[in-house]
């Protein structure tokens, strides 16, 4: 059966993420988009030209029998089913009335979802095909690919865990979309203690399984979070970590950026294939300093690197810890760099080491702090930050080792 793109009309935003939970596992079936009242769904109805419509009745603004008269008018390649708690017959006959192909009452189990959404589907196919209106259909939607934000230094000890912890989390309450955060330091991986989480399967067990990536199968490891986030553990042992091969990060990576809207990848100290893998499908690449000597000699070599492999356009600069005792003038850093810092997240070891020794992200349990306030911003400018042109740039750069990538430039 062809993908099934569907649109989501419900005012009240838990009732849609259940509905997209429901499906989230059919394979044929894709939410493409979600409204909140009549007048955004006829709207997005012209612009995503959606197979079928799941219509709430009762919502603000235009209800949704008004909204699937005009859609049922504007738009006779979108199939409308009518969602609604009421089954009384006259709500039936006004929405049949109206243009609905089905009417299915809450509350309904996944699978009796997923088999109206395809019989009407079907259905309306048949129908287009007879009336001649198959060929009138807009082209399909490609579905915007998720964000994948890198954070690598090659010096340990400048915070990148803490950042990428608080940062996952940091983007799964601002912008209430769905966050995953993959742990790829193989050999010395913190998240799972950071988070305070209980670990039962990690990436080491993912990757030896036999049957190819897909996401019913990542899905299965990965561990909530409180805050909305999902969780990608690294290796419990540091030789779990040779299971680990680079085929198999990069079909993950691919696989969690088709389904998530921002993956989140903290990375080890070091220049190695997996963590090229990372650089590669990132479209930001956030490169960690702090105000010491060594650091900034580390991180004009690692920029050096980076800008050899084609990264220039997505790397940000972050100057993390900032404000410690001694430090380097963050004016003279970006001098250094010729470039201003994206970010500058504060010192603050006594709200740092209280969030890790409980488990609880600072931007959860402080958010009013000056590093939880500065973590909180940087996720809402990466969640609003163009990264189009970066979007395709992993396809194109050839899949070769380190070692051969830089000495073929």
């Amino acid at each position: 059966m062809p993908e099934i793109n569907v649109l989501v009309v419900d005012d009240i935003a838990n009732t849609r993420e259940d509905v997209k939970r429901l499906l989230y596992f059919e394979d044929d079936i894709t939410v493409i988009g979600e409204a909140a009242d009549g007048e955004e769904a006829i709207a997005m109805a012209a612009s995503l030209k959606p197979d079928v419509i799941l219509m709430d009745i009762n919502m603000p603004k235009m209800d949704g029998i008004q909204a699937t008269e005009n859609i049922a008018n504007s738009c006779p390649e979108c199939s409308i089913i009518i969602v609604s708690i009421q089954g009384e017959q006259e709500y039936l006959r006004r929405a049949m009335a109206a243009g609905a192909r089905e009417f299915l009452v809450k509350p309904f189990s996944g699978n009796e979802l997923a088999e109206v959404i395809r019989r009407v589907y079907e259905s309306n196919r048949k129908r287009l095909s007879l009336m001649g209106l198959q060929s009138q259909a807009s082209p399909r939607i490609k579905i915007q690919k998720g964000k994948i934000i890198t954070l690598f230094c090659s010096k340990g000890g400048v915070g990148k865990t803490i950042l990428a912890s608080n940062l996952a989390i940091a983007l799964a309450q601002t912008t209430k979309k769905k966050v995953v955060l993959v742990d790829l330091d193989l050999q010395g991986g913190d998240i799972g203690v950071m988070l305070n989480i209980t670990i039962k399967g990690t990436i080491a067990e993912l990757a030896q399984e036999v049957d190819p990536l897909d996401i019913s199968l990542v899905d299965s490891y990965l561990l909530p979070h409180l805050s909305g986030a999902k969780i990608l553990p690294a290796p419990l042992s540091p030789e779990q970590a040779e299971l680990i091969t680079l085929q198999r990060v990069e079909e993950l990576l691919q696989v969690l950026q088709e389904n998530f809207d921002y993956v989140v990848v903290d990375t080890s100290p070091l220049f190695n294939d997996i963590n090229l893998a990372a650089l590669d499908a990132a479209t930001q690449i956030l490169v960690l300093l702090s105000q010491d000597l060594p650091c900034v000699k580390h991180v004009k070599t690692t920029m050096d690197i980076l800008t050899t492999l084609g990264y220039t356009d997505k790397i940000k600069l972050v100057i993390n810890s900032a404000g410690m005792e001694g430090g380097i003038k963050i004016t003279d850093l970006e001098k250094s760099f010729n470039q201003s810092a994206f970010a500058v997240i504060p010192y603050d070891e006594k709200v740092v080491r209280s969030s890790i020794n409980k488990g609880l992200p600072a931007v959860m349990t402080q958010a009013n702090s000056k590093i939880g306030e500065a973590i909180l911003d940087l996720a809402t400018k990466l969640a609003g930050s163009k990264s189009d042109s970066n979007e395709n740039q992993a396809e194109e750069i050839p899949k070769r080792s380190l070692i051969g990538r830089l000495f073929s430039f």
